[in-house]
């Protein structure tokens, strides 16, 4: 079967429904031909095959359409988060020397104008176009720095000739995603059709998207993995999608229940929103698969609120350099295991092992290590970054993933980023197993632990959020874990927060654990 963007959207019924969208239906066949018209109006302004373009737009079904044109060229598509401002954009227009630009300045959930107003204009220099897309409202009025770009309406490429030409492989690059750094510029994580394609032929028959009756909620944003993987699986499964051009709690609950959505993945922070807006104790009862990634909850206390709710939660794994939904747990299993990241791989090709990162040594089932992987849905590399591309993988081509974690029969179990994990009395620690048993405590809200280094060596640091009106002090939390857990363990100093410090992401807001770090540095005067 062809790997292609045009082979996967070329193979759904062309009268199936593909996006409601807006109180639209959009069927596949029309999605496809007017991805072969904007592959044709990219084409008339001089986009060609290696070419990058990036897309700079909320969900719309020009997002995919646009998508799938560069595909038709075999032109790349730049993912730029919308919640970006000028830095950032600025460094991924300009870095990655994008051609063209599509943006919707109308959209009225953030400025793109304003922001575009306070980019660097020498990161601008290699655009020769911009696109505009609008839902029916003004025009927008550019900044005057980008006097000479060509500017046109998304609208005329909807309107050109369809490409014909097949420029497009399954080896061709077809999008580029940035990492998460706080540090220093993000990387860029380069996918061809053929890994985007059969990554997404996998997840279908997987995840059941399949079913006659299965219906996609896409809130997530397809600037991200997260949100891309899940759409193309669900145009891999010819079924529809109900799509949203930004996640709203209370849009999403409505769009669960007035298209009875079946299927859909997210975050903690979505699915504890979308509960707190829906009335009833069963609100979803459509919703028979939930996937989701922990970013800022106990996962276990997380499973069991979804329970009580009706919630089917359960685990997933992916990163940009093996694309989201890699791994999931089964919905059917026990609470306790479906609370895990992790699962089993959705590709039978894929391989997953640990390794010891200090004595290199391959592990077996349940020793925690390095997580390492490979399989179809592996990038091609980092885009222009032959040497962070080397670094990343091993000599037999397995990724290294930076995940702390373990195998099971079957699978594996992800635990933290390695950056989190501790490494304690000699033992890799999962931060989580010590946080986790911190917010038992009746006056803990909640609970981040880092490492730090002390005068006795390395030491879990937690930071808390005291529930209102509690009295526990530093010393009550420390005596609470040295009631429970082993003596290593139990952190050297506990430090009260009025709220985590969290930065936003394509999929919502994450605690900024590298900022916490910075604190209990700061803390030992290491």
């Amino acid at each position: 079967m062809t790997a292609t963007l045009a082979a996967l959207i070329g193979a759904a019924p062309d009268a199936a429904e593909a996006i409601r969208y807006s109180g639209r239906s959009i069927a596949y066949g029309d999605l496809a031909r007017c991805a072969a018209r904007v592959a044709g109006g990219l084409a008339a302004l001089g986009m060609r095959a290696n070419d990058r373009v990036a897309l700079w737009m909320p969900n719309a079904p020009a997002w995919l359409e646009t998508l799938f044109a560069l595909g038709h060229l075999g032109a790349v598509a730049v993912a730029v988060n919308t919640r970006f401002r000028a830095v950032e954009v600025a460094d991924i227009v300009g870095r990655s020397r994008a051609r063209a630009l599509v943006l919707w300045p109308g959209f009225k959930g953030a400025d793109f104008v304003e922001i575009l107003d306070a980019v660097d204009p020498a990161a601008l220099d290699r655009l020769e176009a911009i696109v505009l897309y609008d839902e029916g409202e003004a025009p927008a009025k550019l900044p005057g720095r980008l006097a000479g770009k060509r500017v046109l309406r998304y609208a005329d490429l909807v309107s050109a000739p369809p490409f014909a030409a097949a420029a497009g492989t399954a080896e061709s690059g077809a999008a580029i995603f940035t990492t998460s750094g706080t540090t220093k510029a993000p990387k860029f994580v380069l996918h061809t059709q053929r890994s985007l394609v059969d990554h997404a032929r996998a997840v279908a028959p997987a995840f059941g998207y399949g079913a006659a009756d299965a219906v996609m909620l896409q809130a997530l944003p397809f600037c991200g993995v997260f949100g891309l993987s899940q759409a193309l699986a669900t145009i891999a499964a010819g079924r529809p999608m109900a799509l949203l051009p930004a996640f709203e709690a209370e849009a999403a609950a409505r769009a669960v229940a007035a298209e009875r959505v079946t299927h859909m993945n997210g975050s903690d922070e979505m699915y504890r929103r979308m509960l707190e807006a829906a009335p009833g104790a069963r609100p979803f009862p459509t919703l028979r698969r939930a996937g989701f990634a922990s970013f800022n909850s106990d996962p276990e206390e997380f499973v069991a609120f979804g329970d009580s709710r009706g919630l089917p939660l359960a685990g997933l794994y992916g990163m940009s350099e093996i694309q989201a939904l890699f791994a999931a747990q089964s919905p059917g299993a026990p609470a306790a295991e479906r609370a895990r990241g992790g699962g089993t791989p959705v590709s039978p090709e894929a391989r997953v092992r640990v390794r010891d990162p200090e004595s290199g040594r391959i592990l077996p089932d349940g020793e925690s290590g390095e997580i390492e992987a490979k399989g179809p849905s592996l990038m091609a590399g980092y885009a222009d970054d032959p040497a962070a591309t080397a670094a990343a993988f091993t000599e037999d081509g397995y990724l290294r993933t930076g995940d702390l974690g373990y195998t099971v029969p079957g699978g594996f179990v992800f635990h933290a980023r390695m950056g989190d994990a501790l490494r304690l009395g000699g033992y890799l620690v999962n931060p989580v197993e010590i946080s986790s048993h911190i917010e038992a405590h009746p006056a803990v809200a909640g609970c981040q632990v880092v490492g730090a280094k002390t005068k006795r060596g390395e030491r879990a640091v937690a930071f808390v959020v005291k529930r209102a009106a509690a009295a526990a002090d530093e010393a009550a939390l420390i005596a609470h874990c040295r009631a429970g857990l082993a003596a290593f363990k139990c952190p050297e100093a506990v430090i009260f927060l009025d709220a985590f410090p969290v930065a936003e992401s394509a999929n919502g807001a994450k605690i900024q654990r590298a900022k916490l770090r910075d604190w209990a540095k700061e803390r030992f005067g290491a």
